[in-house]
């Protein structure tokens, strides 16, 4: 505890003070003349001319400050109204700068001012000639005496506008004597010229001493700013009989007796010690998760909270703000300023610099992630993948084990089975303990990663839908919808969840070695989940989602892959029991099935039975002959045409209920189509550029409608399937109905008929649907080549996973971890209910939706984005370190409660807050014990050390 004092004095008479003698400039100036020096020879052959009207440095330096003045319309008579009581403080201060330089010494001149309300036009004329300069009246006002927040010149003398002299760089100073007096005179005489009476100060010595000398003018008077610097301070100048003392040395008026003194007194105490106040932040559970138990730094949840006081000082002021000379008694014997008496107190707080927080130190590591270049081979040693020999390296094995006859007998799920090969292959090079991760933990993340993978909810995952999303719908709330926004991920997803895991991993468990460690665990889990058709929990049914980060989509891509695959394997299953009880096939069966469906089939020979079955998820899986394609479709298409073929309807959905087919009249069937191919971002992308390079010419833009219209032949192929005998008019009624123009004409017989025509772009020549029509062959779509190839499209992504570098991962998953940050630091603030955090919150969102958006953002924003989420965890923090020290929670008084919890937030929110009571207020008395209490300890520290 410390305390330190400041007494405002002011008297009517200005000092006065004497220009620096010109002599004494005339040695420090630049030369004004530059003449040759003389020779001994004749007077008669000297030539000299000396022009005495070229201006020399100082004189330009002096014609740039008018010049500055001048442009700002600082000269003339200042005008204002007078200063209302805490202006100073509420005001809105603003500056303006410009550069001027002394040969080649360049200097910053700053004009700082209070912005207010323009004063009345008879402002100057209602002040008298002889009446004070502006300033020269706020000097002896006391109504902004001590404002807790302004510029040093704005405290010290009380002035609402002022120009300062500075050097432009910051390692430059003033240091010499003769250089001060240079441009104090260079000010005096700028100021005479221009009738500027708003003061100049100069900066002198090093920046950080915030020393300045300046001058006021005014008609008639002049007042000068000087200003010392004491190592330390003589005895006398400590209480207010001394400081009088030498305030009345220093004005030299020669009135006897002098005019009475007005004093503004204030008290500073400062508080230190808060050790014998509890630290409200509960320290982490490390340990907890040894055990497999979930403890105080859970798995899915981001910690939050200083690990030290963001508190470290508590300065309380109290004040007089207005006495005479004579009424108070301040000696080195006896003072009669007793703080608890003081009319007036105030309160500030010190914040910590920077103080260590629990969620900006993750969001920091993580972030540094980003940056690492190692790959996860380079962390691990030899990679998981590359040693699980040939049947995983190689793509042919794992298409022949899909094509399998009977497949094999897959077990439940359950953590202890769960595929831990990266672990063994890090043992075999290093030792059995120096893998990154644990088996306690990593089996406590892959549990709360994939639930369904737990012994004890085996059967309650067998009942439930697939993925978890779908079994608690999300809320359509803001917080869930951010995801959106930042490109991330929901925050009940599989990508969401582990991103906090790695994100935790990073920090607490290994570093970059447990995050590689954990990233192929995972892509293990995920081959596994593959090759044995276990969809994937905590993902969303359907397509990949667009709106969320890259690896999110690739997850959702290998998940419909696992469901296309499963379906088609279940397919298999039931075509299997149908067929056979013991599951066996042959050449018998096979032709005594299919003969008499189709006789281009028997072409088909060699292909295996379960291409043929009747389940209507079968695909069709062999790769077709080309020339075969070409002259069945074509001939099959044509006499599609003109005259029905007899072939049985196949792949019929329902009726369509309305539409008739033209040609036989029956009615029309919806067919079961394949659905189109998911996409992720990137392919879309890969897509387009690929499209885009085939240009506009006309072969360019015909190989491009062919590219685009496989999802078009595979319909009308399943449309002819379904409906034998129909037309292209048909397909287009149903598909496009737009295009198929229907008019009410009268016939031969004068009747009222519908007749139809397709639209005018349906007949352009070559056009694509006609030729796509005519190429279109009867096939199911359980017999179709397949849209999407979900073999090859679930290798890409298990490769495109097993390839991505620890710092890859971080990159793909910083908008999840960005997005916890966010929901974290809102319900945190909604316990504490703070306005200034509220927009500072809705500030970090709008920059996080601009920034994430992109697929590579800039690091500089990214780091902007984490220290504002840091900014807002320090302020909630030193919002609950001030509610323990003032024990607002303990206060049973309602009333006396919400009084004190006003009084913390504006503690956080403003510079200076005024205790109402003062020293005799609910928060004045809590005020009072936080000092004696720590006096006390100060003693007893002080008796302990003696007693050492």
């Amino acid at each position: 505890m410390a305390a330190d004092s400041e007494v405002s004095v002011c008297a009517a008479p200005p000092a006065p003070c004497l220009l620096p003698d010109s002599p004494s400039l005339l040695p420090l100036l630049s030369p004004l003349t530059a003449s040759p020096a003389l020779s001994p020879q004749p007077e008669s052959e000297v030539f000299e001319i000396t022009d005495f009207t070229t201006a020399s440095e100082w004189e330009r330096f002096i014609s740039k400050i008018e010049e500055v003045l001048n442009d700002w319309k600082l000269i003339g008579i200042s005008s204002g109204k007078p200063l209302e009581k805490g202006i100073f403080t509420t005001g809105t201060w603003e500056e303006k700068s410009d550069e001027i330089s002394f040969a080649d010494f360049k200097f910053s001149v700053t004009h700082h001012y209070l912005v207010q309300e323009l004063s009345d036009k008879d402002g100057k004329e209602e002040m008298g000639e002889d009446a004070l300069p502006l300033p020269m009246q706020d000097l002896l006002c006391m109504n902004n005496d001590f404002p807790p927040r302004a510029h040093c010149l704005v405290r010290w003398y009380g002035l609402r506008e002022f120009v300062v002299i500075a050097p432009a760089a910051n390692n430059d100073a003033v240091i010499s004597e003769s250089k001060c007096n240079l441009l104090l005179s260079s000010i005096s005489i700028a100021l005479g010229n221009t009738g500027c009476q708003v003061p100049l100060f100069v900066q002198i010595h090093h920046k950080w001493r915030r020393m300045y000398v300046g001058e006021c003018q005014g008609p008639g008077v002049r007042t000068d700013f000087e200003m010392v610097h004491l190592r330390k301070v003589p005895s006398q100048y400590t209480h207010l009989a001394g400081l009088l003392d030498i305030f009345k040395t220093k004005i030299g008026c020669p009135l006897t007796p002098l005019p009475p003194v007005s004093m503004a007194i204030r008290l500073t105490f400062v508080l230190q010690d808060w050790q014998q106040y509890f630290w409200p932040q509960q320290p982490p559970d490390i340990d907890a998760l040894v055990g497999g138990e979930v403890g105080g730094l859970e798995f899915g949840k981001l910690p939050f909270g200083a690990c030290e006081d963001p508190i470290s000082e508590l300065h309380l002021a109290t004040t007089w703000p207005h006495l005479a000379e004579g009424i108070i008694v301040d000696n080195d014997v006896y003072s009669d300023l007793d703080p608890l008496q003081a009319p007036q107190w105030s309160v500030r707080v010190r914040k910590a610099d920077n103080p260590q927080c629990l969620l900006g130190d993750f969001l920091t590591e993580f972030f540094k992630l980003c940056r690492r270049k190692e790959s996860t081979d380079e962390i691990l040693g030899r990679s998981a993948f590359d040693e699980e020999g040939k049947e995983v390296a190689d793509i042919t094995h794992a298409l022949s084990k899909l094509t399998e006859p009977a497949p094999v007998p897959i077990p439940k799920l359950s953590v202890t089975n769960m595929v831990h090969s990266a672990k063994k292959k890090i043992r075999k090079h290093r030792g059995v303990d120096e893998s990154p991760l644990n088996n306690d933990v990593l089996n406590t993340i892959l549990l709360f990663l994939f639930p369904d993978a737990a012994d004890k909810l085996a059967e309650v995952f067998e009942n439930r839908a697939s993925t978890s999303a779908g079994n608690n719908p999300p809320p359509e709330t803001e917080d869930y919808n951010l995801f959106s926004q930042f490109k991330s991920a929901p925050s009940d997803s599989l990508t969401y969840k582990l991103a906090l895991c790695l994100c935790m991993i990073n920090f607490y468990h290994g570093g970059v070695k447990g995050v590689a460690h954990l990233w192929q665990e995972f892509v293990l889990e995920m081959r596994y989940r593959w090759e044995n058709n276990y969809l994937i929990p905590g993902l969303a049914n359907g397509s990949p989602d667009l709106r969320c980060c890259l690896l999110h989509q690739k997850l959702q891509m290998l998940n419909c892959c696992i469901e296309r695959k499963k379906a088609r394997d279940e397919g298999k299953k039931g075509s299997m029991s149908d067929r056979s009880p013991g599951g066996a096939s042959g050449d018998g069966a096979k032709g005594g099935d299919h003969s008499g469906d189709n006789p281009d089939k028997e072409k088909e020979f060699g292909k295996s039975w379960e291409s043929w079955s009747d389940s209507e998820e079968e695909f069709f899986e062999c790769l077709s002959d080309t020339e075969d394609l070409k002259g069945n479709g074509q001939e099959n298409g044509k006499k599609g045409a003109k005259e029905p073929v007899n072939l049985k309807p196949e792949g019929r959905l329902h009726p369509h209920g309305k539409l008739m087919l033209l040609h036989p009249g029956e009615p029309l069937y919806v067919p079961i189509t394949q659905e189109p191919a998911p996409m992720t971002e990137d392919l879309l992308e890969e897509q387009s550029e690929v499209l885009a390079k085939l240009g506009t010419s006309a072969e360019g833009a015909h190989l491009r409608a062919r590219m685009q219209s496989a999802c078009l032949l595979s319909d009308m192929e399943s449309f002819k399937a379904a409906n034998p005998g129909c037309c292209l008019e048909d397909f287009v009624r149903w598909y496009s109905p737009r295009d198929y123009i229907e008019e009410e004409v009268i016939d031969e017989k004068g009747n009222k008929v519908i007749r139809g025509e397709l639209s005018a772009r349906m007949k352009i020549p070559s056009n694509m649907w006609v030729e796509a029509w005519e190429t279109a062959k009867p096939v199911p779509a359980r017999r179709q080549k397949r849209l999407f190839d979900d073999t090859r499209e679930a290798e890409k992504v298990l490769h495109y996973l097993a390839v991505q570098k620890p710092a890859d991962l971080a990159r793909h998953l910083l908008p999840c971890i960005i997005h916890a940050a966010v929901l974290k630091v809102k319900e945190e603030e909604a316990v504490e209910d703070i306005s200034s955090v509220k927009k500072i919150i809705k500030q970090i969102i709008s920059h996080s939706s601009k920034v994430l958006r992109f697929p590579s953002p800039e690091d500089k924003k990214l780091e902007e984005i984490i220290a504002q989420i840091m900014s807002v965890e320090a302020i909630i923090a030193r919002a609950r370190s001030l509610k323990a020290k003032f024990g607002v929670e303990k206060c049973e008084n309602e009333e006396e409660k919400e009084d004190l919890q006003r009084f913390v937030h504006s503690l956080l929110e403003q510079p200076e807050v005024s205790v109402v009571g003062a020293g005799r207020g609910p928060a004045g008395s809590i005020i009072h014990k936080l000092f004696v209490n720590a006096q006390r300890v100060r003693e007893c520290s002080g008796l302990c050390c003696r007693h050492f």
